[in-house]
């Protein structure tokens, strides 16, 4: 018989399976947490900080700056490749990408056509001289309404596509490229899963990371089709649930529906790329919570501001905050909060949430003072 979920039951789920719910956030630090979350997306905006340092800070709490990036690259325990976007992924995921290796070298090209004797250049040079940034190579320059890439940068991105290449590290935000045959651990090097076995593995681990989640859920996480979905779904372990007041046919971690969530809620702002928001349609139906990041609209048209951090709080997501820095100051420069935040019962511990967040990431990276330019709210909040 099918199980049969409230949606109240999927939002307390998915937040336990994110890291935002319960004791187990914390255990086996950056490491851990990136195995729980499958994929941590990397993006080029840092306001507060980078995204994934963010998305480290919101489940772990102020562990610092330099012990979250040793946690996701020191050892080569971690590669960089296309998942939900450029993402940081677990070396043992590293297999399991071949058929989006396969995909790439079947096509034959990605933005750019690629020089042969120009890759044959970048190989000889990784080989003797490796591991290279782009600038080591010969980068890339800025120019005109997109980057100009160089040939030896058009290369060194066809042979990351194809797997030839495997980036396991970024220096100064730009990507640390090795040979393949050297970076990665022989034992998964030697791994050659077929198609099937591969989005298997990536649908069952998207099950995972999600606890509850539509076919569209399952597919995005690792930006799928949804017919790759389908043809798995079966072999997967996932097993069908009805979610109430979901439209569509949902599939469960089974391994999350054997106890209830429970323990103390994450009180913090999100980064906007977070996985548990990072699919707009599902953070609207799980949360009631229409995000956008409005980074890429003009200035003029923004409603929450620039770099909208979501404040997650009680296990709901109770508002935005736009921040930035001013010498040893976080500024807020908007706050807005949900309607159902900022009712007569929820006003003063929506603002009790909003100061914890505020003075805790204000610490974190390094500020002492707090500055709230403006708050949006219904009512008299």
């Amino acid at each position: 018989m099918e199980t049969e979920l409230s949606a109240d039951q999927v939002r307390r789920l998915q937040l336990r399976a994110q890291g935002l719910l319960g004791a187990g956030a914390r255990r086996g630090g950056v490491p851990g947490m990136l195995r729980r979350l499958g994929a941590v997306q990397l993006d080029t905006i840092s306001v507060l900080a980078r995204s994934h340092e963010l998305i480290a800070y919101a489940r772990l709490g102020a562990v610092g700056r330099d012990a979250v990036e040793a946690g996701y690259w020191g050892g080569h325990r971690t590669f960089e490749y296309w998942a939900h976007a450029a993402s940081i992924l677990p070396m043992e995921d590293w297999p399991h990408f071949a058929f989006r290796r396969r995909a790439f070298l079947r096509r034959g090209w990605r933005w750019h056509k690629v020089s042969p004797s120009v890759c044959d250049d970048v190989r000889a040079l990784l080989r003797s001289s490796g591991p290279l940034t782009t600038r080591d190579l010969g980068g890339a320059k800025a120019g005109g309404d997109w980057w100009q890439w160089s040939d030896h940068k058009i290369a060194i991105e066809w042979l990351l596509d194809t797997g030839e290449v495997v980036c396991t590290e970024r220096t100064g935000w730009r990507r640390r490229y090795d040979l393949a045959e050297r970076a990665v651990p022989g034992r998964l090097l030697a791994q050659d899963p077929d198609d099937t076995a591969c989005l298997t593995h990536l649908v069952r681990e998207a099950g995972r990371a999600l606890a509850v989640g539509t076919r569209a859920d399952l597919a995005d996480h690792y930006r799928l089709r949804g017919d790759q979905v389908d043809a798995v779904i079966g072999e997967t372990g996932l097993v069908p649930v009805a979610v109430r007041g979901w439209k569509h046919p949902a599939w469960a971690d089974p391994e999350a529906l054997a106890s209830e969530p429970r323990g103390r809620h994450a009180t913090t702002l999100l980064s906007p790329f977070d996985s548990l928001v990072w699919d707009r349609a599902r953070t609207s139906r799980v949360f009631g919570f229409d995000h956008r990041l409005e980074a890429y609209v003009p200035k003029a048209k923004r409603v929450h501001g620039y770099f909208v951090m979501p404040l997650l709080a009680g296990g709901r997501l109770i508002g935005r905050v736009d921040p930035a820095r001013e010498g040893r100051t976080l500024v807020a420069k908007q706050v807005s909060f949900e309607p159902h935040a900022a009712t007569p019962a929820r006003a003063e511990r929506s603002m009790a949430a909003l100061r914890e967040a505020l003075e805790t990431a204000a610490g974190w990276v390094g500020c002492d003072d707090v500055r709230i330019e403006r708050i949006v709210a219904p009512g008299d909040l």
